[in-house]
C-alpha cells in the first residue's frame, strides 16, 4: 500500500508541475519569430476621388481579358485595349513612371526613387480574368462584363480578382504623383497577363529583372485578405501570406487488353486497376502537423483568443494532436496543415460496351511548405506499389515557395500599413492557391500576398464564381492601403 501510495503522490505531484508548466507559458506565450511594427512610421492618407475610382474599375472590368487554357480562345485586342485604358485612365502616374512590355503583354513599370542604395519594392496584380461558366450568366444580378456600379459595389468578372488590385493600385500611384510625392526608393509594378492559366507573362517578367541583377526587398502580390468573421477571435483579422503552396497534377495511367465488354477479364480490367491505384493515393496522404505558415495565422491571434485556445497554442508540445483535429475539422482548415490530394480527372473507353486500352486519372496535388515533388511522386509509388500503372507527372511541378520573414522590415512595413488602414490585427499565413509571385522569389529577399480587402467567410467563394463585386467601401480601403503602402516604403 505504501509503494501505491508514493505512485500515487507522483502523478498527483507530476500533473501539478504539468498544469503549473502549461500555465505559466500561457501567461507568458507571445507569438514565436515575429517582432512589432509598432516602429514603423505610416504614412498618412492621400486625397483621391472615390466615385472616379469606382468608374475606372467600371470600365476595366468591361475589358474582357480572360484567359482560357486554349490560347486560341482568348482575345489578344482585349489586353491592348485595357493598356490604352491604364495610360489614357492615369496620365501622372504614366508621367512618373516608365513602361516595359515583357512577354505578350505583361506589364513593368518603374517609378526611379532618388536613393539608388535602397532596393526597391515590387507591388504585383495580373490583368487577366477567369471565364465566366457556360449557362450561369442568367445568375448574376448585373451582367459579368456590364462593371455596373448599383447597390455600394462594382460587379463583375474581375472586379476583385484581380482588376480590383490592379485598378486601386494605379489610383493609388495616381494620387501620389498628383500630390508631388518623388519617392527615395524604387516602386516596380508587375502585371501579369496570364496568372490564371500559364504564368508565362510573370515568368518573362522574373526573368528580365533577374538579367538586371535587381533584388527587391519585398514583393506584394494578391493571396489572403481581412476577413471579418475570423472563427478563431470572431473578429476581423487580416491575413498575409508568407508562402504558398506547390502545385503539381500526376496522371495515372493503367494498361489494359481492351476488347468487347461482354467478355470482361477476371480482374475486371483497366478500370478497375486505375480504381484501385486511385484510391490506394487517395487513402494514403500526408498527415497533417502543426507547424509553418498553416500553423502561424492560430500562433499570432492565440493572445486575443479564448483562454483554452491561448492555453492549448502555448502549449502545443501537449496539445497539438487537440489542434491539428480542430483546425482540420474543415476542408479549408486542414489544406493549412498539410499536402492535399484531390483526384479529379478520368478518362476510360469512348464507348460504353467497350474495354478501353488504357484507363488514367488525373491528381491534382497542393505542396505544402517542406514537402516536395520529389516526396509526393515517392509517396504515390510507395501506394500503388506493385499496381501495374504507369505514373507521370503532366506538366513540371511547381514547387512551394519559401517561407518569408516576419520578423523583416518589409514585413514590418507590409504588416503596419495593412494594420492602420483595415483598423484589424495582422497575421501570417499560408496561401493554399498559386499565385504569379511565386516566379519572382529570386528577385525578392521575401514575397508577401495581401489583397486589402474585407471579406466575411462566404463572401469568398464569389471569386472565380458568380455575382464577382467591389464594395465601394473595399475599393477605398484599397486605394488608401496601395498609396500609404508605397509613400511609406519609399519615403
Amino acid at each position: 500500500m505504501r509503494i501505491i501510495g508514493r505512485i500515487a503522490l507522483f502523478l498527483f505531484v507530476a500533473i501539478l508541475v504539468v498544469i503549473g508548466v502549461a500555465l505559466v507559458r500561457t501567461l507568458m506565450y507571445r507569438p514565436p519569430g515575429q517582432v512589432s511594427s509598432i516602429d514603423v512610421r505610416v504614412s498618412p492618407p492621400v486625397p483621391f476621388d472615390v466615385d472616379q475610382a469606382a468608374q475606372h474599375l467600371s470600365q476595366a472590368v468591361q475589358i474582357q481579358t480572360v484567359s482560357h487554357q486554349n490560347l486560341a480562345d482568348d482575345q489578344p485586342a482585349e489586353w491592348t485595349r485595357l493598356h490604352d485604358f491604364l495610360m489614357a485612365s492615369y496620365p501622372a502616374a504614366h508621367a512618373a513612371m516608365t513602361r516595359e512590355i515583357v512577354g505578350k503583354n505583361t506589364l513593368i513599370y518603374t517609378w526611379k526613387g532618388s536613393d539608388p542604395t535602397l532596393t526597391p519594392i515590387v507591388l504585383m496584380a495580373h490583368q487577366d480574368v477567369v471565364p465566366v461558366t457556360p449557362g450561369s450568366e442568367a445568375d448574376w444580378k448585373h451582367p459579368p462584363f456590364s462593371g455596373a456600379i448599383a447597390d455600394g459595389a462594382v460587379w463583375g468578372r474581375g472586379s476583385v480578382d484581380d482588376k480590383g488590385s490592379l485598378i486601386t493600385l494605379f489610383e493609388g500611384v495616381e494620387a501620389l504623383a498628383k500630390s508631388g510625392f518623388k519617392p527615395r526608393r524604387t516602386v516596380m509594378i508587375v502585371s501579369g497577363e496570364d496568372e490564371e492559366t500559364h504564368g508565362t507573362g510573370a515568368q518573362a517578367a522574373a526573368a528580365l529583372l533577374k538579367s538586371r541583377g535587381i533584388k527587391a526587398q519585398f514583393v506584394l502580390d494578391e493571396g489572403l485578405a481581412e476577413i471579418t468573421d475570423n472563427p478563431v477571435t470572431g473578429g476581423k483579422l487580416s491575413l498575409i501570406g508568407t508562402a504558398e503552396k506547390g502545385y503539381a497534377t500526376l496522371k495515372v495511367t493503367a494498361k489494359a487488353e481492351g476488347g468487347h465488354s461482354s467478355a470482361p477479364p477476371a480482374d475486371g480490367g483497366g478500370v478497375v486497376t486505375l480504381s484501385h491505384a486511385v484510391t490506394a493515393i487517395n487513402d494514403h496522404g500526408f498527415p497533417m502537423d502543426f507547424r509553418g505558415p498553416g500553423a502561424a495565422m492560430l500562433q499570432t491571434v492565440a493572445p486575443r483568443a479564448s483562454f483554452p485556445v491561448r492555453l492549448a497554442v502555448a502549449n502545443s508540445w501537449l496539445f497539438k494532436p487537440m489542434l491539428i483535429r480542430q483546425m482540420g475539422a474543415t476542408a479549408s482548415g486542414a489544406a493549412m496543415l498539410h499536402t492535399t490530394i484531390a483526384p479529379t480527372m478520368l478518362l476510360g473507353s469512348p464507348k460504353e460496351n467497350v474495354l478501353p486500352q488504357d484507363a488514367a486519372a488525373w491528381i491534382n496535388y497542393r505542396i505544402a511548405p517542406g514537402d516536395t515533388s520529389a516526396s509526393v511522386m515517392a509517396r504515390a509509388r510507395a501506394a500503388v506499389g506493385r499496381l501495374p500503372v504507369a505514373l507521370t507527372w503532366v506538366d513540371a511541378p511547381s514547387e512551394p515557395s519559401r517561407v518569408s520573414s516576419t520578423a523583416s522590415d518589409g514585413w514590418k512595413m507590409v504588416s503596419a500599413v495593412a494594420g492602420k488602414v483595415t483598423g484589424a490585427p495582422v497575421a501570417p499565413s499560408l496561401v493554399t492557391a498559386g499565385t504569379d509571385s511565386r516566379y519572382l522569389q529570386g528577385v525578392a529577399t521575401d514575397v508577401y500576398r495581401f489583397q486589402p480587402m474585407a471579406f466575411g467567410l462566404r463572401d469568398i467563394e464569389m471569386i472565380h464564381g458568380t455575382n464577382e463585386h467591389l464594395t465601394l467601401t473595399n475599393l477605398r480601403q484599397c486605394v488608401d492601403f496601395y498609396a500609404r503602402l508605397i509613400a511609406t516604403a519609399a519615403s
